[in-house]
């Protein structure tokens, strides 16, 4: 099964390379850096006034593009941030990215009657974020 007899002997005898939850915690990681990307990309798209965001005439109830832009780039930077400080262990990132995982999925509730299929994706994704951070984003054990 392993070709590494040091590694064998390691899983063998009990011990564990891996921490305790160390899977959640890169998925975590994972899902709040590639949020964190996608809305930073969103923010500069809208930022340049692209486009691929608004059809001929289309009107903003709260403000304009500029102003979603913006937001949407500041909450891309800070869940960048969030997803290192979940790598190191740190306390800002577990937080900041339950926090946005749960405003994730109240946004998406409303998505649902639009693309049904896709929402529910996001927020089952979002669930697994919000469990992994809160059961193992804290001090991390050996297992």
């Amino acid at each position: 099964m392993y070709s590494n007899p040091v590694v064998t002997a390691i899983i063998f005898r009990g011990y564990s390379i891996m921490r305790e939850g160390e899977g959640w915690i890169v998925f975590a990681w994972l899902m709040l850096l590639i949020a964190g990307i996608m809305g930073v990309i969103d923010g500069i798209m809208a930022l340049s006034r692209s486009s691929f965001f608004t059809a001929y005439g289309a009107h903003y109830v709260a403000s304009n593009l500029r102003t979603w832009g913006w937001i949407a780039l500041i909450i891309g930077i800070v869940e960048i941030l969030a997803a290192f400080s979940v790598m190191r262990g740190g306390g800002f990132g577990r937080w900041i990215g339950i926090i946005i995982a749960s405003i994730s999925m109240f946004i998406w509730l409303f998505w649902i009657p639009i693309v049904p299929f896709w929402a529910l994706i996001i927020m089952f994704l979002d669930m697994l974020v919000i469990y992994g951070l809160a059961v193992y984003g804290g001090q991390r054990r050996e297992a």
